[in-house]
C-alpha cells in the first residue's frame, strides 16, 4: 500500500482473465456483477505485493441484499471499495446496472463503520448534506431529508446536534444521508461494528425495515455471521488472503423477518453452515475455481 493508503493493483494480464469476461448487459436484472476480481497492494518496506483478492466472481440482483463475510484481512472492505470506485488498474470488472466502474458516481453511496456526522450540523443539516453537494434546490432537498428522518425513525429529531444522539441514532443519520442521494445501490462496510449487542440487534431490525421499504440493492460487510444470515439474501463466504470465494449461500428465509426468527431451528442451520464454512479448510473451492460453490 502506498503512504497515500491508496492499493498499488497489478497492471499486469492475470492469466487472459480480461480475454475471457463476458460482454456487458445492461438488461440482464443485475444491480451488481464482480468479474474474476483481483486486487495488489504494493507493500514498500518489503518492496514486493501483496495479494489482497484472486478471482472473486459474483452478482447481486436488483433490490437483493448481498453481504460478505470472511476471516480479517481477506479483501471485503477492499472490494467493496472496488464497487464504490475507489480503486483503480485492478484485473477483472465491477459492474454496476450494466456499466463498468470507472471511478466514484451518485448511482452508489457508502456507509462506513463510523457515523462521521459533521459535529456542527443537527439532524436535517447532516441528511441534507449530500444534496446541497449534489445541487439539489433546497425545497426538495429538505423534501427528502423530512422524508428520510421519518423512515429511520427519529422524527423529532431533526434538530438535535450529533453530540446530543445515541451511536445507533447516529447510524440512522449516517444511513438517512446515504439513502438521501438516493443511489442504485447502497455500500455498507460493518456499519454496526462499533454498536453495543443489543443496540447492534436493534440496528439490524431497523435496516431490515427501511431496505423494505425503499428496496435498494444493498452490499453489506460484517463479521457477524447471524447478522448475514439475518440481513441477507444471499451471503458471499471469501477464504482468507488472498480472499477467494468458497460459497455462495442462498438465505431462503421468508420475508419480512423479525429478530425472533433468530431463535428459529431454519435460522440457526443457515448460521451453522456459514460457519462451518469459514472454519479452515470448510469449502474450500478446487484450486483453479474462482468462482463459487454452492
Amino acid at each position: 500500500m502506498s503512504s497515500s493508503g491508496a492499493p498499488l493493483c497489478d497492471l499486469r494480464p492475470s492469466d487472459g482473465v480480461e480475454a475471457r469476461l463476458d460482454p456487458v448487459t445492461a438488461d440482464d436484472g443485475l444491480a451488481l456483477r464482480v468479474e474474476a476480481l483481483g486486487i495488489d497492494y504494493w507493500l514498500p518496506r518489503l518492496g514486493q505485493s501483496l495479494r489482497a483478492v484472486d478471482g472473486v466472481s459474483f452478482d447481486a440482483e436488483a433490490g437483493s441484499f448481498v453481504s460478505l463475510v470472511g476471516p480479517s484481512g481477506c479483501g471485503k472492505t477492499s472490494i467493496l471499495n472496488a464497487a464504490a470506485g475507489l480503486l483503480t488498474g485492478f484485473t477483472g470488472r465491477v459492474i454496476v446496472h450494466g456499466r463498468p466502474v470507472t471511478g466514484p458516481g451518485r448511482d452508489r453511496a457508502l456507509v462506513f463503520q463510523q457515523a462521521a456526522l459533521l459535529p456542527w450540523r443537527t439532524v436535517l443539516g447532516n441528511v441534507m448534506y449530500g444534496l446541497e453537494c449534489h445541487r439539489v434546490s433546497r425545497p426538495e432537498a429538505r423534501r427528502r431529508t423530512q422524508e428520510l428522518i421519518q423512515v429511520v425513525g427519529l422524527a423529532g429529531f431533526e434538530h438535535h446536534y450529533p453530540h446530543e444522539l445515541s451511536g445507533g441514532m447516529q447510524q440512522r443519520v449516517n444511513l438517512a444521508r446515504a439513502l438521501a442521494v438516493d443511489p442504485r445501490l447502497l455500500l455498507m462496510d460493518e456499519p454496526f461494528a462499533a454498536l453495543d449487542a443489543q443496540t447492534r440487534e436493534y440496528m439490524q431490525g431497523e435496516l431490515t425495515r427501511i431496505w423494505s421499504i425503499k428496496r435498494k440493492t444493498v452490499l453489506f460487510i460484517t463479521h457477524q455471521i447471524d447478522e448475514a444470515v439475518y440481513l441477507s439474501d444471499r451471503v458471499v463466504v471469501l477464504s482468507a488472503r488472498p480472499g477467494r470465494i468458497k460459497a455462495i449461500v442462498d438465505v431462503t428465509l421468508p420475508r419480512p423477518r423479525s429478530l425472533a426468527l433468530k431463535r428459529t431451528e431454519k435460522f440457526l442451520e443457515f448460521e451453522r453452515r456459514v460457519w462451518d464454512l469459514i472454519e479452515p479448510g470448510g469449502g474450500q473451492p478446487p484450486p483453479d475455481a474462482g468462482g463459487a460453490v454452492r
